[in-house]
């Protein structure tokens, strides 16, 4: 295991130190609980939103804790859920009179977790609603059971917008509603990832294998085989994708490509001018294109390709909101 850090047991928490010595400005923690993450401004009146998971998904999830996107993370270690209590002292923290939207992955863990902070924020007259990101087309045949990967971008990105137009709080959960229902997610994998903790890879694959489907925990995928070219993997996604989520001709999508940690910004480019080819073939309009790293797994090389389809003007506006955080900002 070649790793920058010091005690593998210490690996969250010395991340944490780096991010809140790096831009106090911007984030801080609550009750000396590292974990805590949440910004260090607060608007009175407006809807908090709060979301969380394990860490090694960078900037997923507390990379998204700033302007006009959510107000608080609760982080655990890697690949593991944050507490019940960490969510609660969060939830105390960031709320402004508006009430406050869970929004996270759809794992099992974060789903007992925030429900159990819902309930305690219920005891203390504080309305919540929750929902998850379920995008990972291949995960499974019943769509409310699939995993969140990095389609749940474009949930924060409309939630968080209507929250800093002062939405209520089902309007905010309505947002983060539209852009679930309009988002698809398929991931592939060249190279397994190694947990600090364990110090060994999660999973193996041969030299010339690739995983189609596998999850951002290591999750199995439909197959592993020989390594397609970006144009193969590009078809097949999108066919996977298309055949979930039908678009007409002359609609209009966002296409997300995500690099998982491990892969250069010159093939996900090459991975995004496929993708692109694709949608131009069908006469389906491509309205904005995000290339980069929005949800990694460690040092896992491969991608996945989301698509968004813009439901009406108002998620557009959504969408091209300026943002800004630590590690993520749209102007």
């Amino acid at each position: 295991m070649k790793k920058i850090m010091n005690a593998p047991e210490n690996y969250t928490d010395d991340m944490l130190k780096g991010i809140y010595a790096a831009h106090p400005d911007m984030v801080k923690y609550v009750n000396d609980d590292l974990r805590c993450y949440c910004t260090a401004q607060k608007k009175d009146g407006k809807v908090a939103i709060i979301t969380g998971g394990g860490t090694g998904h960078l900037p997923l999830f507390l990379g998204y804790v700033g302007e006009n996107l959510l107000d608080g993370c609760g982080v655990g270690s890697v690949f593991q859920s944050p507490s019940s209590e960490q969510i609660y002292n969060i939830s105390k923290e960031v709320e402004a009179g508006a009430g406050i939207l869970y929004l996270y992955g759809n794992y099992t863990g974060d789903i007992m977790n925030f429900d159990m902070a819902a309930e305690m924020l219920e005891m203390d007259d504080i309305e919540t609603r929750s929902i998850v990101g379920a995008d990972d087309v291949l995960s499974n045949a019943n769509s409310e059971a699939r995993r969140g990967v990095a389609g749940i971008f474009f949930m924060y990105k409309c939630a968080g917008a209507k929250a800093a137009e002062m939405g209520t709080l089902d309007e905010v959960l309505a947002a983060a509603q539209k852009a679930k229902d309009n988002t698809r997610t398929v991931g592939f994998a060249l190279t397994p990832c190694v947990i600090p903790e364990i110090g060994h890879s999660n999973f193996t694959l041969g030299e010339e294998e690739m995983a189609f489907g596998m999850g951002i925990h290591g999750e199995p995928g439909v197959w592993n085989g020989p390594i397609k070219t970006s144009k193969e993997l590009a078809e097949e996604a999108m066919k996977e994708i298309l055949e979930d989520m039908p678009v007409a001709e002359g609609e209009e999508v966002c296409i997300l490509i995500n690099g998982l940690g491990a892969t250069s910004q010159e093939e996900l480019y090459i991975l995004s001018g496929d993708v692109t080819g694709i949608l131009k073939e069908k006469g389906i309009n491509v309205y904005r294109t995000f290339v980069g790293e929005y949800a990694t797994s460690m040092e896992m090389a491969g991608a996945s390709i989301s698509i968004c389809r813009i439901a009406d003007d108002e998620m557009r506006r959504w969408i091209d909101k300026p943002v800004h955080t630590p590690f993520y900002t749209q102007v």
